[in-house]
């Protein structure tokens, strides 16, 4: 079903309606979504509306504020069209709702089905008329007027009712059926005097007031329709075309409109001039403007909605009395002696006594001061029947008399028998007969507590209070206050009738023209002059309309010239056009653009706009009438107008005559000049943003262009171009951007089948992909980022297109900075049941997944839900990583403080932590061990799927090259095939590795004692230089170039075999001495020159102050392997020219002796065994090394100091 409220479109996914041999009714069960479009640009208007049943029928109020809808589930919803949310709601339909309609003044709701028809009052929220019976109902609308509404059935013709009471006026019989199950079947004509019917192959026309019809045949004869009418015409649609008719005539106009297949449903905006048809699954806009004359368009909406708002005034719709429409006529006509006659005629010739009738002649009677008869009037409908209208009939004649005390008292009897939807009507009345009684204060009082206790949504009651106060504070002599409450042009408004007849005629018109001009004065005097204009206006408009002002002509240009010189100087409410009073001759025109930013101060955008508009009518080269334009549209949030209104204000300066205003056009900015400072904002936001994003409201896959697209599209956009128009402000830019486009990334265990980017973009949308457990996962997260206020949803199943290798690689190297940015992060707990208890979450297979460790650790906000989708220990805070009892769980589980896991950077935590938190951790790809660590480690290795165990020994070397960190080296197990250094998994950082107990300061100092005494000065600083020049390790071609400490063997047995092939084995090492250490590796116990320990902790040895400038050399030096020697560098030997020092100071030889005490402490060593080429391979150990150290007996024949190449 489709419907266009300019300027949306409406679109229900309902199902459809055809004939049935059963019961008439087949459709899309599982339809039950409803969407809005802006007509203009094609783009969804706000987020899809769902319900828990398939929607059968749809409509928007002519106000544009609601829309409701009616279900399969027998609901009647009301939705607000801004927020797209669910306000209202009436469950009284016992069947499905089949047709619903909205009155034009916006209050009421008629719903047909399950045998009945329901009026509902939007603003109490409840029935207002008991059930309407009727039969297999397929279509309900209200009369233009509100005074009707009529149901039609497929079968039993259809009903007219008195939309106030229920009462039956008009019965069409069977002629009156529609045959069919069909859209949208029935529309009134504009005077609410005609229906017409659309049936199979015609268009019946009904006279409701004579109870006949004529009828026409349309283009297609045997085929069911579909029509809409905006009062002029009707559109109708019938298979595949739509004819047009002219409401009067009944002839058709235009040409016939074609489309490619069958139309489902037509819808015509307010104006006529936009036709929509439903084809398919498409929904198709024809702008009817060269196809009809202009006589047949109505492009004043609002002055429609006035004119429907200001019907002809109905007997049925007068609180409290029963009356008919002649006497009410007469009554109304301000002519009392006449509607007496009228009334004693009546009276006098009905055999029974009506006491509605005796009521309205006392009323009558007091107004032509017979206060006597008046009073037997009122005695005789007592004694007949009393009623609450007799009673205030009493008191009114009472009030007539003199006696006020009397007239309360009397009226307080009113109050006895009356409905309980009358009491607020009768408290109003009373507070009218307390004001004639003198006591004008206390009615004032009373009206403004009625008032305050008013919902604010209900309108008829509000204009109502505010009539009554404005004549009481005119009565009182307060005009300033009381000339802004009348409204004489609104609404008309029965109630106010009301008191019209029966309160010795209160006028609601406001005072006359002179009485205005008086007015004024007095206010001027007074110093008052904000509110003597705001009279002032009010006289120039009145007038306007009677052609009257050339008799007050004078007056209006010297009283508008004192105003406008008065509001310069004195300030009187000053606003941003203040200076227009001085750019140009006083005139109504700039007093209308300094009301309209007084008004546009209070927020009041629409007077402002008014005031506005009628400053440009006035004068439409005035460029301050467009800027005050511009305030209000944007004030409104009518952003495209307020943008319009701009451009037209800088069009008129650029073209004033005036040199004054001309030259101001420097102190602004033009839209496209904010326009262009914007789009390098957001591409370069985007650019820190995943390549693609589900969009929560489509559930389309947006990559950045089109993310931009809709941002550019959206009123944040347009509120943004619309707010800089004198300075551009890029931070209030990068926020309003950095927020629209804020995302939320999901982390969860994948599961199989998961939906994929092909997928989706198959389906169009996440939300119709097929219904899977898996589909359903992927639409809650996204619900639930809805939820939580924002427009993107990242995940790595559907947002990444895993066929193409370039974007696989960039989203796998870019997701840690995606989830670190993030605006939240959900994680899903598949196998977390609910409810959640402590230590569910560290038991959970998403805390041994690989990927989400940096999932964990990344964002800043993180939420944790089971797998219904509740928060995990129903935590519904605003961030799980500030929840003390969640970060503790997660803290105890991967043995890292609590505030680093709620403000994690990859500098937080070393090397080797981070390996460790990464090896009790799985993929089910084995290169996605490393892949998962690219961000914490802040790696730049590039992804390449296939590499298998080498994409580790990647990452390990960078590590190694950008860090100089060799603590990756520290491991027992298996080595890799990449280098031989490097563990096959990473899962050995699990184990601790060896860390020598620290030398405290007595240690220290007793070791460099004895140092001093077995080192001479030279040796030692030989010795410090060697190790602080060594450059740091780096790979070249999987190379390790290792620098170190090296230590030859010199013997080597087996001391025993182990279960498996494990040995044991016992070296006699140079400067060691005896080490045992295990391997499963057969070693060359003849050639044992061929093994060296080698110690690579070079950081440590040099100790804290390890901050050296590294010699270049690209020359490793080499091991002499031939030698049984233990000798190493010639102790006499001098430093190479490279490695110059300055000549010793003692603070050196102490810095010299700590760094050797240090390397005399024990080490974890590492097992190297020399290759025929140079190069040494690494012997890989079950279990760590850890050798002794060399104490402090040190020689520099124990220290050869070299860089080795292993493979």
């Amino acid at each position: 079903m489709i419907l266009l409220h300019s300027p949306l479109i409406l679109k229900t996914s309902c199902a459809e309606r055809r004939a049935s041999d059963d019961d008439g009714w087949e459709g899309d069960r599982n339809r039950v979504k409803q969407w809005c479009w802006k007509v203009l640009d094609g783009q969804q208007h706000g987020p899809t509306m769902e319900t828990g049943s398939g929607i059968l029928c749809v409509v928007v109020s002519q106000d544009g504020r609601w829309i409701v809808s009616g279900d399969q589930g027998g609901r009647v919803i009301v939705w607000n069209t801004i927020t797209h949310d669910n306000v209202l709601e009436f469950a009284e339909h016992g069947d499905e709702v089949a047709a619903v309609d909205i009155s034009s003044d916006c209050t009421k709701i008629v719903s047909g089905g399950g045998g009945t028809t329901r009026v509902f009052s939007i603003a109490a929220g409840m029935r207002v008329l008991p059930p309407l019976t009727l039969r297999r109902i397929v279509g309900v609308k209200f009369s233009p007027d509100c005074s009707r509404l009529v149901t039609v059935s497929y079968d039993r013709g259809f009903y007219v009712y008195n939309a106030y009471n229920g009462d039956i006026l008009f019965d069409s019989g069977v002629e009156g059926s529609s045959g069919a199950y069909q859209v949208t079947p029935l529309t009134w004509s504009s005077d609410s005097q005609y229906l017409f019917l659309g049936r199979i192959g015609k268009i019946t026309c009904f006279h409701v007031a004579n109870s006949s019809y004529s009828e026409w045949p349309i283009h297609q004869s045997q085929a069911r329709v579909s029509i809409a009418s905006n009062g002029r015409f009707i559109a109708c649609s019938a298979r595949s075309s739509v004819s047009l008719w002219d409401c009067v005539s009944h002839k058709q106009i235009g040409h016939v409109i074609t489309q490619m297949a069958e139309i489902n449903s037509i819808g015509l905006s307010p104006s006529g001039q936009y036709l929509t048809c439903g084809v398919g699954r498409n929904i198709i806009i024809h702008n009817l403007e060269g196809v009809l004359p202009p006589e047949y368009f109505d492009h004043n909406s609002r002055a429609l909605r006035n004119a429907v708002m200001r019907r002809q005034l109905h007997a049925s719709q007068l609180p409290l009395v029963q009356v008919n429409d002649e006497v009410l006529q007469s009554w109304t006509q301000d002519d009392p002696a006449s509607t007496e006659k009228l009334l004693s005629k009546k009276i006098t010739s009905s055999s029974n006594r009506d006491h509605y009738m005796l009521t309205i002649r006392a009323l009558v009677r007091v107004r032509l001061k017979l206060l006597a008869l008046a009073m037997d009037d009122v005695k005789e409908s007592l004694q007949v029947q009393p009623s609450p209208m007799g009673y205030i009939a009493k008191a009114v004649v009472l009030l007539g008399e003199g006696d006020g005390a009397g007239a309360l008292r009397t009226f307080d009897l009113a109050f006895h028998d009356c409905k309980l939807h009358d009491i607020r009507f009768l408290l109003l009345l009373k507070s009218i007969i307390v004001f004639e009684s003198k006591n004008q204060e206390e009615a004032i009082m009373r009206v403004e507590d009625l008032a305050t206790i008013t919902d604010n949504n209900d309108d008829e009651i509000t204009y109502l209070y505010n009539q009554v106060l404005g004549v009481m504070y005119m009565k009182k002599g307060n005009h300033g206050r009381g000339i802004h409450l009348i409204n004489p042009n609104d609404v008309q408004c029965p109630p106010l009738q009301m008191i019209s007849l029966e309160i010795f005629g209160w006028s609601f018109n406001g005072p006359d023209i002179v009485t205005q001009q008086h007015l004024c004065e007095s206010l001027y005097t007074e110093g008052r002059t904000a509110e003597a204009v705001d009279i002032l206006l009010n006289i120039i408009r009145t007038i306007g309309e009677i052609q009257e002002r050339s008799t007050i002509a004078d007056w209006l240009t010297d009283f508008t010239k004192k105003c406008a010189t008065a509001l310069q100087h004195v300030g009187d409410g000053l606003t941003p056009y203040s200076a227009t009073l001085s750019l140009s001759p006083p005139s109504h025109t700039s007093l209308l653009i300094w009301r309209s930013g007084v008004r546009a101060e209070k927020k009041l955008w629409e007077d402002a706009l008014q005031d506005a508009t009628d400053a440009e009518r006035a004068d439409p080269s005035y460029p301050w009438s467009y800027e005050a334009k511009h305030v209000a549209f944007h004030g409104a949030k009518r952003y495209d107008e307020a943008i319009d209104a701009f451009q037209s204000m800088l069009r008129a300066i650029e073209q004033s005559d005036d040199p004054k205003i001309s030259q101001l056009r420097k102190n602004y900015i033009s839209p496209s000049e904010t326009i262009a400072a914007i789009d390098p904002i957001v591409r370069e936001i985007l650019k820190s943003c995943p390549l693609v994003v589900v969009d929560v409201t489509t559930g389309y896959l947006c990559d950045g262009p089109e993310r931009m697209r809709i941002f550019k599209s959206s009123p944040l956009f347009k509120e943004l171009v619309s707010a800089m128009t004198r300075k551009l402000d890029n931070d209030q830019i990068r926020q309003v951007v950095t927020s629209f486009l804020a995302y939320v990334m999901f982390s969860h265990a994948w599961q199989g089948d998961e939906p994929l980017y092909q997928d989706v973009k198959a389906a169009k949308s996440v939300w119709d992909l097929p219904d899977t457990p898996l589909s359903e996962k992927l639409r809650n997260f996204c619900k639930e980022t809805r939820r939580l206020g924002h427009n993107w949803a990242w995940s790595d199943t559907c947002c990444i297109d895993k066929t193409t290798s370039s974007i696989l690689n960039q989203s796998l190297t870019s997701m840690y900075k995606w989830y670190a940015g993030s605006a939240a992060t959900l994680v899903f707990l598949a196998g977390v049941e609910h409810p959640t208890k402590p230590g569910d979450l560290t038991r959970s297979l998403w805390m041994t997944r690989a990927w989400t460790l940096q999932e964990l650790l990344a964002p800043k906000v993180v939420f944790f839900y089971d797998s219904k989708w509740q928060p995990y220990l129903s935590d519904t805070g605003r961030n799980h990583k500030e929840s003390p009892v969640i970060t503790q769980e997660l803290a105890d589980a991967i043995n890292i403080p609590r505030g680093t896991i709620g403000t994690f950077s990859p500098d937080d935590l070393g090397v080797r932590e981070k390996l460790r938190l990464a090896s009790t951790r799985n993929a089910t790809v084995e290169e996605d061990v490393a892949y998962s660590l690219i961000g914490i480690f802040r790696s730049d290795i590039r992804p390449h799927y296939g590499e298998g165990a080498d994409a580790l020994g990647h990452l390990l070397e960078e590590i190694v090259a950008r860090y100089g960190e060799v603590t990756v080296l520290t491991w027992s197990g298996k080595s890799s095939s990449y280098n031989s250094c490097l563990p096959a998994s990473v899962s050995v950082y699990n184990q601790a590795p060896f860390s020598p107990p620290p030398l405290e300061e007595e240690d220290m100092e007793s070791c460099i004692r004895e140092l001093r005494s077995k080192l001479p000065q030279q040796v030692a600083l030989g010795i410090y230089t060697q190790i602080n020049f060594l450059p740091p390790a780096r790979f070249a071609t999987r190379r390790l170039h290792l620098p170190c400490i090296v230590f030859s063997f010199r013997k080597l047995v087996i001391q025993d075999s182990r279960a498996g092939k494990e040995k044991l084995y016992r070296a006699r090492v140079s400067g060691l001495g005896k080490v045992d250490f295990t391997t499963t590796d057969d070693l060359p116990l003849h050639k044992p020159q061929k093994l060296v320990f080698a110690h690579p902790w070079i950081r440590h040895i040099r100790g804290p102050s390890d901050g050296v400038t590294y010699a270049e050399s690209d020359t490793d030096s080499e091991l002499d392997t031939d030698s049984n020697s233990d000798a190493g560098a010639d102790d006499d030997a001098s430093p190479s020219p490279s490695l110059a020092v300055s000549e010793p100071q003692v603070d050196d030889y102490t810095q010299a002796l700590q760094m050797i005490a240090r390397l005399g402490q024990p080490f974890s060593a590492l097992l190297l065994l020399h290759q025929p080429n140079g190069e040494y391979k690494r012997v890989a150990a079950e279990n760590e090394i850890v050798v002794s150290g060399l104490g402090i007996d040190i020689t520099s024949k124990n220290i050869q100091v070299k860089v080795l190449e292993i493979l």
